[in-house]
């Protein structure tokens, strides 16, 4: 039942795997109502689009306009790819219209998003752009207009790193090797993403120079102060949904891994410290991030895990949005993984 004073809400990208799990959560939540759902073209039911919500949700879809998302809702979800989304934002905020965006288009400073994705068109607003990710950004999120969700392998890259950043040796390089179920690529079809090649199959692509790579390095330089070397690798694996990341660096002092990591997260709802090498399936269908650190000797092994689809792009949106209107992180998010 929702919340007699719940906040109207759009989810623009209704079509993709992140409009859905939007919606998805949404539909539960006691405080925010779907008032408005688009995408590109519009003329149709959500279910049409999405047959899982047959008898479920059955919402009309329209075609994305920005005076018409002004005139009902109070905040706007966009799932739209990088370069759509800066100029549809844009236009919200004009219109007072609240954003958390899951592109790229305002995770970056400007002179590292035009080097590896576009021009910028909405610099404005791009230098008051909250990085949402709330272990580290949590206030901000609080007083902002305008949140920049992160994506999922920065997300569990830098989970499971940034604890460590202050005894990280600057002089050795830090190895981040992740991978990810398929989903993580989107509905688009390409060679990769077929059946034939991704089934029973396993691959690296874009090594050490994927465009996330310069994100990563950004926030550890803002959030943790220091300039690492970092090399990042992702990988597609034959799995619907999940992500796995295994961190490898060296420390130069000795310290208690374990301690350091339990004491950096002592106070965060999401995250979970354990005592072994992390699962994909363990976080699937929720908002946690796992981790597991040993060290041998001044070398460690951190190992991450988190829902691609819902840690690394939909439901962190959704705590984001709870954070930025006064509500509980959790409230609308499921803590119960899809296990079996």
């Amino acid at each position: 039942m929702k919340n007699k004073k719940s906040i109207n809400i759009a989810i623009v990208g209704a079509s993709g795997y992140t409009g859905l799990e939007l919606i998805k959560i949404m539909l539960n939540h006691p405080s925010f109502n779907i008032a408005y759902l688009a995408n590109t073209t519009g003329g149709m039911t959500i279910n049409e689009l999405h047959p899982c919500l047959n008898n479920v949700c059955e919402l009309e879809v329209y075609k994305a306009n920005a005076n018409d998302i002004a005139a009902s809702c109070d905040l706007a979800f966009l799932a739209l790819p990088h370069k759509h989304s800066m100029g549809f934002a844009k236009e919200l905020l004009k219109l007072g219209v609240k954003v958390v965006d899951l592109s790229a288009d305002y995770r970056l400073e400007l002179d590292v998003y035009e080097k590896h994705y576009c021009p910028h068109t909405d610099k404005d607003n791009l230098q008051n752009a909250v990085y949402g990710m709330p272990e580290f950004y949590k206030e901000e999120i609080k007083k902002a207009s305008l949140v920049a969700n992160p994506g999922c392998y920065p997300t569990a890259s830098l989970l499971a790193l940034m604890p460590f950043v202050p005894y990280i040796d600057e002089n050795s390089s830090v190895f981040i090797d992740a991978k990810s179920g398929l989903s993580g690529a989107g509905k688009k079809l390409s060679d990769t993403s077929t059946f034939v090649n991704i089934s029973e199959n396993m691959f690296a692509y874009n090594p050490l120079k994927h465009r996330h790579t310069p994100e990563i390095i950004e926030k550890v330089k803002l959030v943790g102060k220091k300039d690492l070397k970092i090399n990042f690798v992702p990988h597609l694996i034959p799995l619907t949904r999940g992500m796995l990341t295994s961190v490898y660096c060296s420390v130069n002092q000795n310290i208690d891994a374990v301690k350091v990591l339990k004491e950096f997260y002592k106070d965060q709802a999401h995250i979970r410290v354990l005592d072994k090498p992390v699962t994909i399936k363990d976080t699937s269908g929720t908002n946690f991030c796992d981790i597991f650190v040993v060290q041998n000797g001044n070398d460690l092994f951190i190992n991450s895990s988190i829902d691609n689809l819902l840690r690394g792009a939909s439901s962190q949106a959704v705590v984001n949005a709870n954070i930025m209107y006064g509500f509980d992180d959790d409230l609308g998010i499921n803590k119960l993984a899809f296990v079996p």
